[in-house]
């Protein structure tokens, strides 16, 4: 049994021995620098919901190889940023240009809330107008007034 303890011990210890830190990506970190900022304002076309630098698909490394080919070729951030978008569209980004095309993502939001905002005052407005209100006769009003004298002179004894 301790031969068995060993040998799996050692076989773990030997595991971690022969483990290397990871070789950087490219050998500029400056351009490893360039590309981070980059794709982090890109979104990932597979998760959608996460950046490039944070994706781990398939495509979003096939889309920072492509970037960082970009770099060394000398490309500025913006001709990169427009390349990806002349590709994938204005999807690609995770703030779309306010154009034409992109108003109802910008402003749809807004008139959504505007239009909910208005179906629950005309909602309110409908339901306080079908409340019946009546007025009390003064004898109903000295009858609350007498149970409440009551009530309140029981609390104070």
């Amino acid at each position: 049994m301790k031969y068995v303890f060993l040998t799996i011990t050692s076989f773990f210890i030997l595991q971690f021995s022969y483990a290397n830190d990871a070789a950087p990506l490219v050998d500029d970190p400056v351009t490893e620098q360039r590309l981070i900022s980059i794709s982090e304002e890109m979104r990932c076309l597979v998760c959608q919901n996460e950046s490039l630098a944070g994706s781990r698909s398939d495509l979003a490394n096939d889309l920072r190889r492509e970037i960082r080919t970009l770099i060394k070729e000398g490309k500025s951030d913006e001709q990169i940023r427009s390349f990806m978008v002349e590709r994938y569209g204005d999807f690609v980004l995770y703030r779309p240009p306010v154009k034409p095309i992109t108003w109802l993502l910008w402003i749809g939001p807004f008139v959504i809330l505007l239009i909910g905002i208005g179906f629950l005052f005309s909602y309110l407005r409908r339901r306080n107008a079908s409340v019946v209100t009546t007025d009390l006769t003064a004898e109903e009003n000295k009858k609350i007034d007498a149970l409440l004298n009551t009530l309140s002179k029981g609390k104070q004894d």
